[in-house]
């Protein structure tokens, strides 16, 4: 079969919906050989580059295409994907080529999540319209639907009327570089690099709302007096972020609170920015701290998972699905429960060490080679 894909992502995007398309494309590529996979790109990037013999780039060719690439990738691809003879078209995130139900090509759409029609305050207006647009149309003229989790097919179905029958949930894994034991040496190498000191508390994702930061540095405030311990934070931001920072100044805290891409380290630093010195930060850290107040899965908790890294959470939204039994669960509007978390993770050894044990056992739920069955089972039943 000829399976083709929206991989704009894969190649451009470095966050979330990049790092999905990536390690989906690999795991499928490796566990089902047999099927030849075109890579749709509408740009040249240096990000991604596949090397697997079954794995095909296509940018566009003509300098009208190269010209207009946004359309190229929203409607005018389907010329390639008819020369090409492709079976199945799947949209990685959340699109598909306007008219591709009208070529005779079966098509599948991945949802990550409906946050823009949930919290519609913390997104531009415009941005809110055309993201709706977009989900919409993909959710009804798809084939098939994949929802990242359970939330995710529950919100489809809210929002979008969408027959339940179509939508199946495939949980996706992470990056496997994550499972792999960092050794001492690289541990130090990292740190140095970084400046990171002995002890650590970590939080990676964009600096939003939605994201929670504001009240885990509320929490940090709290343990001043009873743990010396910074925070990490990975991620950029903006006017929500430069609210986080008003309080950090007026609470004191600047020296516990680290934003790592603002460090004159990390500017320009390659194996920061293709993240391929997280596994090392995430297995120096003490915990992932990520009260997300809502998410289509929760990536950094499973990639902190597999790290054998313990995980304060959420008790909301998807993130007990991402967590299972394996994290420490708070209410997000309450910085005294984020703070007690960090408190007892911290101070009880036994316990830290149990959650990283359940936390890798929970893991083995989303490995690869699950995540590429489950996507493949959803192209059987079209053909």
């Amino acid at each position: 079969m000829n399976i083709g894909f929206d991989a704009k992502r894969a190649f451009h995007n470095t966050t979330g919906l990049g790092h999905y398309s990536r390690n989906l494309l690999a795991a499928l590529s490796e566990f089902y050989p047999g099927h030849e996979y075109y890579l749709f790109n509408p740009s040249h990037s240096t990000l991604f580059k596949p090397v697997a013999i079954n794995m095909h780039e296509v940018q566009p060719t003509s300098l009208f295409h190269k010209l207009f690439t946004s359309a190229w990738r929203s409607s005018w691809v389907k010329k390639d994907l008819k020369k090409l003879k492709i079976d199945l078209y799947h949209g990685l995130s959340h699109e598909i080529p306007v008219g591709i139900h009208k070529t005779g090509i079966k098509s599948v759409v991945t949802i990550h999540d409906l946050i823009h029609e949930r919290y519609p305050e913390q997104y531009n207006t415009i941005d809110v319209k055309i993201y709706s647009r977009k989900f919409r149309y993909a959710c009804a003229n798809a084939d098939k639907i994949i929802a990242i989790s359970q939330q995710t097919k529950k919100d489809i179905i809210e929002f979008y009327k969408t027959p339940e029958e179509k939508i199946t949930v495939c949980y996706q894994s992470c990056n496997q570089v994550f499972g792999a034991t960092v050794s001492t040496e690289e541990k130090h190498r990292v740190k140095k690099i970084y400046g990171f000191p002995d002890n650590f508390f970590l939080h990676v994702g964009s600096v939003i709302e939605r994201k929670n930061l504001l009240n885990i540095c509320k929490a940090v405030s709290l343990l001043q007096n009873e743990l010396d311990i910074p925070l990490v934070v990975i991620g950029e931001g903006g006017k929500y972020k430069q609210q986080v920072k008003d309080y950090i100044r007026q609470s004191g805290i600047e020296d516990r609170i680290i934003f790592l891409s603002e460090t004159e380290t990390v500017k320009g630093l390659l194996s920061f920015k293709t993240a391929e010195d997280f596994p090392a930060i995430y297995q120096s850290a003490i915990a992932m701290i990520y009260p997300s107040f809502f998410e289509g899965f929760g990536i950094p908790v499973l990639e902190a998972l597999w790290s054998r890294l313990p995980v304060i959470t959420s008790n909301v939204s998807c993130l007990p699905e991402a967590g299972g039994d394996a994290a420490y669960y708070v209410n997000p509007t309450s910085p005294e429960e984020i703070a007690e978390g960090m408190r007892k993770i911290y101070s009880d050894k036994d316990f830290a060490n149990s959650l990283k044990e359940k936390g890798w056992q929970h893991a083995q739920k989303f490995t690869p080679q699950k995540h590429a069955e489950s996507v493949m089972n959803v192209y059987k039943i079209l053909f």
